[in-house]
């Protein structure tokens, strides 16, 4: 059996006059998780479970491609830190949003629930971490997730600070993003292009033709026969290991 002695956890964090509950995983730090960094992370999509960057990226146990059974993580992120999965927005993965009306998202409201859960997370959850450093994390559209929410903890610590009202502050130190989307005007087709081309997947003409024709507001109509080829090009590649095995 694996040696969990470091401390996992799994649990619900509440969105206040609402019926949305957010799931959370916490892998306490493996060195010192009394002072080591608390690293909150969130996968993109939108709509991507977190627990995909627990089980396959960077938890302590990941399932290997092909695998069924877990392994130990020899660059688990939690051997010097404390990291917290949380499957946002309501809904997603184990995330609870029973009522549907409840469940129209945005990144501003969606942000706005994130800081519920903090905040219930290190009040009433695990208030020994309080005055950890802090750090948001999160890949792809997480980009997106974590400057919103690290905007509204900017503006809770300067509310509550400004008004007496802390019942937690943050000791928020920074975020990390990798792989980040943040305007798609440039950071999704036309990078995917540029990849499919530097791989060697797609003709100098198609590239040229498609980045010059294809990804413009009002494109030609040959870019529905462009587009198909480029597409056709990748149907049995995986995106996010492009030299890989694809397993699906």
């Amino acid at each position: 059996m694996p040696d969990l002695s470091f401390g996992l956890y799994s649990g619900y964090l509440p969105i206040s006059g609402s019926d949305k509950q957010l799931h959370y995983l916490t892998a306490l730090s493996q060195n010192d998780y009394t002072k080591d960094p608390v690293i909150v992370w969130f996968n993109g999509g939108p709509g991507c479970s977190s627990l995909l960057g627990f089980l396959q990226e960077h938890g302590p146990y990941t399932i290997k491609d092909g695998a069924t059974n877990f392994t130990e993580n020899e660059y688990s992120w939690n051997k010097e830190a404390t990291v917290i999965y949380i499957e946002s927005p309501a809904g997603v993965g184990y995330s609870l949003c029973p009522n549907k009306s409840q469940c129209q998202f945005d990144d501003f409201n969606s942000s706005a629930d994130n800081l519920q859960a903090l905040e219930y997370l290190f009040v009433t959850k695990f208030p020994e971490l309080q005055s950890n450093k802090l750090y948001i994390s999160g890949e792809s559209y997480a980009g997106i997730y974590v400057p919103r929410l690290v905007q509204q903890l900017d503006w809770y610590i300067g509310n509550c600070t400004a008004n007496n009202s802390c019942s937690w502050v943050p000791n928020l130190t920074g975020f990390i993003v990798g792989n980040g989307v943040t305007d798609y005007r440039y950071d999704n087709s036309i990078q995917l292009l540029e990849m499919l081309f530097w791989y060697g997947f797609v003709s100098t003409d198609d590239y040229e033709y498609t980045k010059t024709y294809c990804l413009s507001d009002n494109p030609p109509a040959k870019c529905i026969q462009t587009i198909a080829a480029l597409e056709a090009a990748i149907a049995n590649v995986n995106i996010y290991d492009a030299f890989g095995k694809c397993w699906n």
